[in-house]
C-alpha cells in the first residue's frame, strides 16, 4: 500500500491531509445520505442504488485507510534545488536506456508527488535506487525482471 517512509514534499503533504480531512468529514456524511435515501426505496437485494453507494463506501474507505497510512509514515523533504548535481528523493532525471535513443523522465519518489507529462519511479525500486546519489553523465545498471538493464543519467531538473 505505501513505502515505509514515504519522502513528500510539503505541498503534497498538505494536499493530502486536506483530502484525509475532507474525506473523513463531508465525504462519509455524503456517503451516509446516499445509503439512508437509497434503503428507503425498499427492498436491499435488488436495489442498484444502494449498492452503488456501498461500493462508493468502500472504495473511500480504503483511501482513507491509504492516506493515513502514507501520512503516518512521511517524512516532508525540502524539495530539490534548481541545478542539483545529484539524484534525491523528488528529482526529476532524463534518462537513456542503452541501445535506446529516446530520453525518458522520471520523479523519483511517491505517486503521490506525480506531476503532467513525468512518469514516477519509487525511490526503493530497483530503477530508484540505482539513480539515488547519481549525476547527470553516469552510468547506472539495476536488476529488472527481464535481466541487467543499464541507463544513462542524462539530466537532472524539472
Amino acid at each position: 500500500m505505501s513505502e515505509a517512509g514515504t519522502s513528500l514534499s510539503s505541498e503534497t503533504y498538505q494536499r493530502l491531509q486536506e483530502e484525509l480531512e475532507d474525506l473523513t468529514t463531508r465525504g462519509r456524511v455524503e456517503i451516509a445520505r446516499a445509503i439512508e435515501a437509497a434503503r428507503a426505496l425498499g427492498d436491499l437485494s435488488e436495489n442498484g442504488d444502494y449498492h452503488a453507494a456501498k461500493d462508493a463506501q468502500g472504495k473511500m474507505e480504503a483511501r482513507i485507510r491509504q492516506l493515513q497510512a502514507t501520512l503516518s509514515t512521511a517524512t516532508v523533504i525540502e524539495a530539490p534545488a534548481q541545478g542539483s548535481a545529484e539524484v534525491v528523493p523528488g528529482s526529476v532525471v532524463s534518462i537513456r536506456y542503452e541501445g535506446d535513443d529516446e530520453v525518458e523522465r522520471y520523479l523519483v519518489g511517491s505517486i503521490e508527488e506525480r506531476r503532467e507529462g513525468v512518469s514516477v519511479v519509487s525511490p526503493g525500486s530497483p530503477l530508484g535506487k540505482a539513480l539515488l546519489g547519481r549525476r547527470a553523465g553516469d552510468v547506472v545498471e539495476y536488476e529488472a525482471p527481464g535481466g541487467v538493464l543499464r541507463v544513462e543519467v542524462v539530466a537532472l531538473g524539472a
